[in-house]
């Protein structure tokens, strides 16, 4: 049923409470559930398995990134273009070819399985921001994007441990990614269903945040040559942090045994929450800030501060101080502040004090994009076929030293180039 500026049940009136915590649920579980069709593979070690001379995860997990990076740049158009009356539609499609693809993976032998895993990235990248886009514009943005966002940091870690359990209950490690995602099919529906009845922006969303309206191509080149240089150093940034953060993710086994620890299935899903909560907390703060270029460079600062709490937890492991499961969570945290701040404030915000006609989505998938090209290129480069956990851990926290002090510098550069071109409006 289409709207027209407000939800046509008088329940979730637009701006009120009821509504907000609608938009959270229907948002939180509908990512949620799309990431119980795309990360629960990364629980299996696939030790039996070879492929083309390689340990058959790290080129699993190449393909199925290699998938969702060309999402990320076929997303840059079908999401920026995408109407409101399309997106569950969308939605929908694409988690169905997913789960198809797994259970294609499941039933192909080894290693030409690979190629469903390929196909299973392929939509599943462009989900994040259709569900984004029901949020963005609204007065209280940053709070209920930060509830979607902690979607993906919770079932991260909720994935694996599924996995896990499904393995320890008999379901073959290839067929226990189809049999994830099974479970999790009605939800998607569910959730699917609630994306549509989340009403439209108000009219003071409107005055305080700037009217969202699709971009086509020549709106797209506008705004980015208008912007080059800050959406440039923004675009390195959230890169580098993505990219740790999708090492973190898909080798988090790996660390863990790397740092000496047994793991167990349940300490995914804890360490994450608790990340989930303390970012949450951080995030949703922001939201009291009604100047828009104050949020703006608050946002920057709270990356900083992420980058920073990375840097201690790293001096912490090296001396000692720091026993294996704070060090999870303390760099989990560091991770995902500045992660999150792109995805609920700096982007959000930036288009806010720039007043330009625009979706969050365009600049989100211009930076995704960049993000799993940068992670495809290291996976390859980096070799990680034949790396054991003793080998992981190491370049872990090199990479992290380096994405921290870079991504520092950078985020001072993008202060003073915004705030020049404001001291120049």
């Amino acid at each position: 049923m289409a709207q027209t500026g407000a939800s046509p049940h008088r329940f979730l009136a637009a701006g009120t409470l009821r509504a907000d915590i609608w938009a959270i649920l229907a948002a939180f579980g509908a990512y949620f559930c799309m990431y119980m069709f795309r990360k629960p593979y990364t629980a299996a070690s696939y030790e039996s398995l070879e492929a083309f001379g390689y340990a058959f995860k790290p080129v699993a997990i190449v393909s199925q990134v290699l998938g969702y990076t060309i999402s990320k740049f076929v997303g840059i158009r079908v999401v920026a273009e995408a109407t409101r009356a399309q997106r569950v539609a969308l939605y929908l499609g694409l988690i169905g070819i997913a789960e198809i693809a797994l259970v294609l993976f499941g039933i192909s032998p080894a290693p030409w399985s690979l190629f469903w895993l390929f196909v299973n990235g392929l939509p599943l990248g462009m989900v994040f921001g259709l569900v984004l886009a029901f949020l963005e514009g609204r007065t209280r943005t940053e709070f209920l994007t930060a509830g979607l966002c902690v979607s993906f940091v919770v079932a991260d870690g909720v994935a694996k441990s599924l996995g896990v359990w499904l393995i320890g209950q008999g379901v073959p490690e290839t067929m226990m990614p189809a049999a994830s995602g099974m479970l999790f099919l009605p939800g998607i529906f569910l959730f699917g269903w609630m994306l549509s009845q989340i009403p439209l922006p108000s009219a003071d969303d409107e005055t305080q945040r700037g009217k969202r309206e699709p971009m086509d191509r020549a709106m797209r080149q506008a705004f980015f040559r208008k912007f080059a240089v800050g959406i440039g150093l923004l675009v390195a940034v959230y890169s580098l942090v993505g990219v740790l953060r999708g090492i973190r993710g898909d080798f988090g086994p790996e660390i863990w045994k790397g740092l000496g620890t047994k793991v167990d299935p349940a300490v995914f899903s804890q360490t994450e929450l608790i990340v989930a909560i303390s970012v949450l907390i951080v995030m949703a703060s922001l939201v009291f800030i009604k100047d828009n270029g104050k949020a703006f460079r608050s946002g920057l600062l709270l990356s900083g501060a992420g980058l920073l709490l990375i840097m201690l937890s790293l001096v912490g492991l090296q001396i000692k101080a720091l026993p294996p499961y704070a060090f999870v969570v303390l760099t989990g945290v560091g991770l995902y502040i500045p992660y999150i701040a792109f995805h609920a404030t700096i982007f959000e915000r930036l288009i806010a004090f720039t007043k330009e006609r625009g979706t969050i989505g365009y600049l989100m998938y211009l930076a995704d994009a960049t993000s799993y090209a940068g992670l495809v290129g290291l996976l390859l480069f980096k070799n990680f076929g034949s790396a054991s956990a003793q080998q992981i851990l190491p370049f872990f926290t090199s990479f992290a030293w380096f994405t921290a002090v870079s991504c520092l510098v950078m985020l001072i550069a993008t202060w003073v180039y915004f705030d020049r071109r404001r001291a120049q409006a």
